[in-house]
């Protein structure tokens, strides 16, 4: 799996979720308007898995995880992605409160990226069985880069009571 390459940039991991409003079509939105971006490529969509919800009492979420190649730095995509939200009507209240649209990097190569605003390798990546099941779905090969083994492995080790996969 090549993570990184000079023209076409690096490869990305993004999870996408979504617990309010017309969560399939907020998620699909998203990933055009990201696919839109010419400093972005499209590789791979998961199927979407609804999913209890972590955090205060709400809504189950559809959740699925997308890869792209991108020449972005990871804090311009980062700042992509929050705009991406924003569009979608995100608000921040609280905590692993409800959202329209939730949209994470979870790895960027084999970079690991430690800022006041962006942690990658995802910090939660390996205990959350919802990212985890669509992620393996388009890149179970990727090695994690600090736990030193692939999206695979880290499935085994996780309980995927409450996620279930959709037809697409």
């Amino acid at each position: 799996m090549v993570l990184t390459d000079p023209q076409a940039g690096n490869l990305v991991a993004i999870a996408l979720g979504s617990n309010l409003g017309d969560s399939r079509t907020i998620l699909m939105a998203a990933i055009d308007q990201l696919s839109q971006d010419p400093k972005i490529k499209l590789q791979a969509t998961s199927h979407w898995y609804q999913t209890a919800a972590v955090g205060p009492p709400q809504p189950d979420y559809l959740n699925g995880c997308v890869s792209v190649l991108t020449t972005y730095s990871p804090k311009v995509l980062l700042e992509k992605l929050l705009a991406i939200e924003v569009q979608f009507g995100r608000v921040r209240q609280e905590r692993w409160g409800p959202r329209t649209l939730d949209l994470d990097v979870l790895l960027f190569g084999q970079s690991v990226i430690q800022t006041p605003t962006l942690t990658v390798p995802h910090p939660y990546l390996h205990e959350r069985a919802f990212v985890l099941a669509p992620l393996a779905e388009i890149c179970p090969g990727w090695i994690h880069p600090v736990l030193k083994q692939t999206i695979a492995e880290l499935t085994k080790a996780v309980d995927y009571t409450g996620v279930h996969r959709l037809a697409n």
